[in-house]
């Protein structure tokens, strides 16, 4: 059984900043993708950001050059550096692996962001 354990999260005002951290503590093949997913009151979830293996980071729109996502391969650690925090970024975020096509899910942290 894959464990993923989520740090970071809290609350903040509008324009802040927030740093998530995701750490697996089993041992996974190397080659996956590591990312973050948000669910807000009443939505459905939603992907912030992924990065692969060696590859490019992808990014939703509405995150795009306010979000960092970055991991480290040798810990199957995977953050995400939140600036310009606004009020509608005010979700759970879930730390997700994605290894051939199989899903697993951090505890989810609470992000909230105040006006």
């Amino acid at each position: 059984q894959v464990q993923m354990v989520e740090s970071g999260g809290g609350m903040v005002q509008a324009g802040g900043s927030l740093r998530l951290s995701c750490a697996v503590s089993t041992r996974i093949l190397p080659t996956n993708t590591m990312g973050w997913y948000r669910q807000a009151p009443g939505k459905q979830r939603e992907l912030v950001a992924t990065i692969p293996t060696g590859g490019s980071a992808n990014y939703a729109d509405s995150v795009k050059a306010r979000f960092t996502i970055s991991r480290d391969n040798d810990t199957h650690t995977v953050w995400l550096q939140m600036n310009d925090l606004k009020p509608e970024d005010t979700a759970i975020y879930y730390c997700n692996l994605n290894i051939l096509g199989r899903d697993w899910w951090g505890q989810g942290t609470q992000v909230t962001v105040s006006s």
